[in-house]
Parts: structure tokens; sequence; C-alpha cells
């Protein structure tokens, strides 16, 4: 019978060795897991000789260091001796030594930087973008973001006429942009005319690249998330897109590409779905040879 294989919940370890504490401590961070000591890399058991010595020393050292009670069982396979170590999911985030360490598959990552701060927002329950920032002030938004909601909402019917009517900070609080009277990150993210003075990357650089990947020319739109899409979109169409020009009757007739429409929606999921605690700002390439998006040698509509 072939041994179970190692997986995002199941470690093999031939001998106890203390930077195993590590394992245990991204075992309890994600969704629990098994550490089990006296097989090799091929899951075969090799035994242990110090069974006793872990038994008694190994459930202390754990709660010592890391806060956690785990299970630890004598196991026999194939006339060896084993040690389980089984270690259940924590809600509460988890630090061996000031670090903080995730399974992940079948590897052991340290999380640094956004990464740690994304995971210890999750174990609270908050979202990055649900955090508020104390020192932003609603006046300091941007009037004309919060028009453009107003119309965008009128025009879906996502909001009813009375809370079009909303004043803005009534409005943010309706939306739930609001906490304790302190903005989101969201609502900046939203509606302030220079998000980036909170992160960095809140914009949208597009770059024309020549078939030789060297930058031609370049923007980045900045201001709120709202209006930056809109701004993207006219700065592509005007600047970055080729289009031919044919004629219906009387009629000019423009051709792209890429539909405008398939083009909003690509850009539009691109800044909703974004990760903004990377402090990146979204790159829009524009439609070359080099992002995929050749173009023709021939308008598509006339063949000229």
């Amino acid at each position: 019978m072939l041994p179970e294989a190692e997986n995002q919940n199941i470690e093999w370890k031939e001998r106890w060795r203390d930077e195993y504490f590590k394992w245990i401590c991204g075992f309890a961070n994600a969704q629990g897991g098994t550490l089990i000591l006296g097989k090799n890399d091929g899951g075969n058991p090799v035994g242990l000789t110090n069974t006793q010595w872990l038994l008694e020393n190994l459930p202390n050292q754990v709660r010592n260091l890391l806060g956690i009670i785990v299970d630890i069982n004598l196991l026999h396979e194939q006339g060896k001796a084993l040690i389980e170590v089984v270690t259940p999911p924590y809600p509460n985030p988890i630090s061996y030594k000031g670090k903080f360490y995730l399974r992940s598959g079948s590897t052991l990552q340290e999380l640094n930087g956004g990464a740690l701060q994304r995971f210890l927002l999750r174990k609270q329950g908050i979202r990055w973008d649900s955090v508020t920032v104390p020192r932003a002030r609603i006046d300091d938004l941007d009037p004309a973001a919060f028009r453009h909601f107003r119309e965008l909402a009128q025009r879906a019917q996502r909001l009813d006429s009375d809370a079009l009517q909303l004043d803005n900070a009534a409005l943010l609080d309706k939306l739930r942009l609001l906490e304790d009277h302190h903005l989101t990150r969201a609502a900046l993210l939203l509606f302030h005319p220079e998000p980036d003075r909170f992160f960095t990357g809140a914009s949208i650089k597009i770059g024309y690249f020549s078939r030789l990947n060297e930058v031609v020319y370049q923007d980045e739109i900045q201001g709120p998330l709202l209006l930056q899409v809109d701004q993207a979109m006219q700065a592509l169409r005007l600047k970055y897109l080729r289009g031919w020009i044919s004629y219906d009757g009387l009629q000019r007739v423009e051709t792209y590409p890429v539909p405008l429409d398939a083009l909003r929606e690509a850009l539009l999921n691109a800044v909703i779905h974004k990760d903004y605690s990377s402090g990146a700002p979204f790159n829009c390439a524009s439609m070359m040879i080099n992002c995929g998006w050749p173009i023709p040698a021939k308008c598509p509509k006339t063949g000229r």
C-alpha cells in the first residue's frame, strides 16, 4: 500500500528540529494540519528513538512559544514508532518569534509586507478597503465624483430617488463607506481627488509600445476611481487606438481593432479586482503585438 502523499494538510519529517515550530505555526494560520515525525520524504516510516521525550516536552514547548494547544500522538507503522502533531486552525493570528507563517499548498510561506497586512486583517474579519483613515475629511472629496456616481446610480436604478437626494455624508453612510464618522479606504479610492496621497499605486498607467517592446509614450490617469475609467477610455480612444475611417452614405464611421464596449468592460474588471494594497498601479498596455492584441494591417470593415 502506497503511503499517503504530502499535501496542504500533511507534512513528513524524519526527526524533530526546532525549526519545525514554523510549520506548526503555518498550519495554525491556515486550515490546520498534521506534522508526522519519523517518515522520510517518500512517506516511508524510518522510526524515532526519542518518542517519550517528544510526548512529554513538545506540547509544553508549542504552548509556550506559539500560545496554542496541539495534539501529540504516538503511532506505529511497519513496526516503527512515529509521532503525530495535529494542529487545529486558529481564528486569531499565530506568530513564532515575532514572525508569521502560513501553510500554502505543500510549502511554508513567511508573511511580510502587504501579504502580512491582508492576513492580519482577514483574521480579524476586516477587509483592506473597509479600514478607516482618520485624517481624511469628507470635505476633501471630489464633488465631480459624487455627481458622476449619482448619474450612474440613477441610470442603473441601483438607488432610489430618496437616497440620491442625500447629502454626501449621508450617502457615504448609506453606502457603508463611513465607520464611526471616519472615511474608509474604499471611500477615498472612489471619491478623493488624490487617492495616491493615501495609497501608492491608486492610478492607471497606459503605455504605447513599439514592436521592440520599447515605450514610445505613456500616460498616468489619476484621481477618483469613479472618474479614472472614463478618463482612461478617452485617452485610449483618442491617443492609443488606431481607428479606421469609412463611410455609411454621408455618415463617417470609425472602426477600432477592439470593440470599445469590450475594452471598457476589461478596464472596469481590472480596476475593480485590482489589489490596491500592493502599491502598484494598474498597467494598461496599448493594442500592440507584444500585449496580445495585434493591430490588423487592414481595416476590418473596408478591407483596405
